[in-house]
């Protein structure tokens, strides 16, 4: 599928709704970081668009930040085999091979969805740009026994990963 493209000076002056509708996949299944960002325009730069909608989600409390965390789909998991991923995470899912994992490592992630998932009651996040199979597999082996803070503060740093390459993928500088 066709990626639309947009310009920090088209962004700054389209409808709130508008604005809304574009960004509207940079935090998944999350509109209302967009919303918030919305507000404060213009955007001097990317990078100031950025920290706002990161800000955004920092300040939000807990509850809305597992939510957000929750709306993130299983690496390699059932929304996958199912192709329910929006555009954006089956775009970043088949970059990093994960549609072309042999039955050991497709077993191997659903043990580890599933460990991780019970450990701490939310997805295994990671930005998987620039990682393979393997490297996603051993970063999560290593995540799942970290303690809940700790994966509840990566998830949000990798989201805001993902969404920075989202926001890069989306604006023509």
């Amino acid at each position: 599928m066709k990626v639309m493209h947009y310009t920090l000076d088209q962004l700054n002056r389209i409808s709130t709704d508008a604005f809304v509708a574009a960004l509207s996949g940079i935090f998944e299944h999350s509109p209302w970081v967009a919303e918030i960002a919305a507000a404060q325009r213009p955007y001097a730069d990317i990078d100031t668009l950025d920290r706002t909608m990161s800000q955004a989600v920092e300040t939000a409390g807990e509850a809305r930040q597992l939510a957000l965390i929750n709306a993130h789909p299983e690496l390699a998991g059932k929304a996958a085999v199912r192709g329910e991923l929006t555009e954006e995470s089956t775009r970043e899912q088949s970059g990093a091979g994960l549609d072309q994992c042999t039955q050991q490592e497709f077993d191997t992630l659903v043990r580890l969805n599933d460990a991780y998932r019970v450990k701490f009651g939310f997805p295994f996040i990671l930005a998987v740009r620039g990682y393979d199979r393997h490297g996603i597999i051993a970063n999560f082996e290593a995540r799942v026994n970290n303690s809940r803070a700790d994966e509840l503060r990566t998830s949000l740093d990798q989201i805001y990963r993902i969404a920075r390459f989202r926001l890069d993928d989306l604006i023509d500088a």
